[in-house]
C-alpha cells in the first residue's frame, strides 16, 4: 500500500510563496506520474498541475500557470519526492490540496480518475 504525505501548507498573504512537498511512503515510486489537486469549500476537486514519471513533462491548469511550479526528485536513492511551489498567492488559491499517484501513465493527468492514490491533504489559505 502506497501511503502520500503532503505538507508545506499554511496561511499567507495574498502574494506570497508556499511550497508544498509529498512524500511518498516507498523508495519504487519512479514509476508514478505525480498530480496536485485542490478542493474549496462547496466545489468540486479540481486539477492544479501534474509531472510525468521521467519529470520531464509538466502540466498546469491555466489559473495557475506562470505562478506554480511542480518538480520532483528522481535522483539516484532518492524517494521520487515531489513538491508544487506556488507564487504569487490569491485568496481564490485557498483550498485543501491533494497529492496523488498515478501508477505507470503519463496522459490524461489532469483527470482524477488517473490516479491510484491521493494524500490526506494540506491545508493552504491566503488571506487577502
Amino acid at each position: 500500500q502506497v501511503q502520500l504525505v503532503e505538507s508545506g501548507g499554511g496561511l499567507v498573504q495574498a502574494g506570497g510563496s508556499l511550497r508544498l512537498i509529498c512524500e511518498p511512503s516507498r523508495r519504487t515510486f519512479s514509476n508514478y506520474a505525480m498530480g496536485w489537486f485542490r478542493q474549496a469549500p462547496g466545489n468540486e476537486r479540481e486539477f492544479v498541475a501534474a509531472i510525468s514519471r521521467s519529470g520531464i513533462s509538466t502540466y498546469y491548469a491555466d489559473s495557475v500557470k506562470g505562478r506554480f511550479t511542480i518538480f520532483r526528485d528522481n535522483a539516484k536513492n532518492a524517494k521520487n519526492t515531489v513538491y508544487l511551489q506556488m507564487n504569487s498567492l490569491k485568496p481564490e488559491d485557498t483550498a485543501v490540496y491533494y497529492c496523488a499517484a498515478a501508477n505507470s501513465v503519463d496522459y490524461g493527468l489532469e483527470q482524477l480518475q488517473r490516479y491510484d492514490y491521493w494524500g490526506q491533504g494540506t491545508q493552504v489559505t491566503v488571506s487577502s
